[in-house]
């Protein structure tokens, strides 16, 4: 990664020019057996897709805080990436009361009613299924996205040492959290090419570092499993050795 990238837009960025073919994100929910790969090229343009939806059709603007109401998923992952591009404020399991618009799965629909801003549903369902019916009072995330642009620009350039996410009581700017990642990335032995698997949840920094950011920040890639522990020795074994990972944070 470039020494000069200061917000996780830019390690995307770096990352989308250095090699956009090589894997970034391979996703694996342990309860219903869904596994799903993303390239670098594939999960940017997911990220452009949602930040357009979110600068668009939802009126974000940089500082708004947005209630992310998600499990460690392929498509949080997208959401983090969106709002920085954006800059817009990621508050990971954050009050949606108070936040100006929410994004939620299936499990915190009701919780999510809260919020008096646009409301985003995930259904989170295998290849990013939409909702059979949408729930009522917000719009399905897999209806929306697909139509949008491929490619995202902000209307106004983000500012690294604006606020950017807060998750676990914890708050950073865009440096900040980069320059945080880089130093989880150190201590947990990541270099470019590094494969961590993960299986630790998205309601911390430890969890978001690892099922992200340090890997982004490394040049690396990430298996991210969810409900890990319905995996048993053998199976984690040969998990480890098909998705050919150096390292775990498990």
């Amino acid at each position: 990664m470039n020494s000069s990238d200061r917000t996780p837009a830019d390690l995307l960025r770096s990352a989308l020019a250095a090699d956009p073919a090589r894997p970034l994100v391979t996703f694996y929910d342990d309860a219903t057996g869904e596994r799903v790969e993303l390239s670098v090229a594939t999960f940017a343009n997911w990220v452009a897709k949602t930040a357009n939806l979110l600068q668009g059709d939802l009126a974000a603007e940089p500082g708004d805080r947005l209630a992310l109401l998600l499990p460690a998923h392929w498509q949080s992952a997208v959401w983090l990436l969106a709002c920085s591009s954006v800059g817009v404020v990621a508050e990971v399991q954050g009050d949606p009361a108070a936040a100006d618009l929410v994004v939620t799965g299936p499990d915190t629909l009701e919780r999510a009613r809260a919020c008096r801003g646009e409301r985003v549903a995930l259904a989170l369902r295998p290849m990013g299924g939409r909702f059979p019916r949408t729930p009522e009072g917000f719009a399905d995330y897999a209806v929306e996205v697909p139509g949008q642009g491929d490619r995202f620009a902000p209307f106004a350039p983000v500012d690294p040492e604006a606020p950017a996410l807060t998750v676990g009581g914890i708050g950073l700017t865009g440096a900040q959290l980069v320059a945080r990642a880089r130093e989880d990335s150190d201590a947990l032995g990541l270099a470019p090419g590094s494969r961590l698997l993960t299986g630790r949840s998205y309601d911390s920094w430890d969890g978001l570092s690892a099922g992200l950011f340090a890997p982004l920040a490394a040049g690396g890639s990430v298996v991210l499993c969810r409900h890990l522990g319905q995996l048993d020795a053998a199976g984690l074994a040969e998990r480890t050795r098909s998705e050919r990972v150096t390292n775990t944070a498990v």
